[in-house]
């Protein structure tokens, strides 16, 4: 069966592998590379799994800790050749990135880490960063790891509201309400 879309063969799939990981802003898993890769639907799977395997014993990319991130030689090679692309897919391709790149720099910027105690309980550190340095770090005690990653899923949904919350109450005048 003949495959619809632009990129038909291994070396366009090499190609696009390289565009997408020129311009995304960190290192990203196999399943993520492979959602914005098949972004056309010419890509076959198969073809994209073998690509990748091969950008990375070419020295393109470089696989660590089951993350993908482009080398110096796969972006300056990649730069080379990004022209050959058809130009609906790189449009679809910086789309995608761009989301994805969103996502990536707010996952930056909001972590959090649990560190064990010699009790058995957690000290949980929660970090809050802007583009320009730390905004807020905090160590709290948890008793349980559920209850760490429940404190670290609530405070990586909301970093905001409870960047907020502290400042209100840190700012308050208390004497004055009393």
């Amino acid at each position: 069966m003949a495959r619809v879309g632009f990129i038909h063969d291994k070396l366009d799939i090499k190609f696009l592998i390289l565009y997408i990981m020129s311009r995304v802003a960190a290192p990203i898993d196999m399943p993520t590379l492979a959602d914005l890769t098949m972004c056309d639907e010419g890509v076959d799977y198969f073809d994209f799994a073998e690509a990748a395997a091969e950008l990375v014993s070419t020295e393109h990319l470089l696989l660590e800790d089951e993350r993908y991130s482009i080398t110096e030689k796969g972006r300056k090679n990649g730069a080379i050749c990004e022209s050959s692309l058809p130009y609906s897919v790189r449009v679809k391709c910086d789309k995608n990135v761009t989301k994805l790149n969103s996502r990536l720099r707010r996952d930056a910027q909001v972590r959090s880490e649990r560190i064990p105690r010699n009790d058995g309980t957690f000290t949980l550190r929660l970090a809050l960063d802007d583009e320009h340095g730390n905004l807020l770090t905090v160590d709290m005690l948890a008793a349980t790891e559920q209850q760490c990653d429940r404190l670290s899923e609530q405070f990586k949904a909301h970093p905001e509201q409870i960047y907020n919350g502290i400042l209100d109450v840190l700012l308050t005048d208390y004497e004055e309400k009393e």
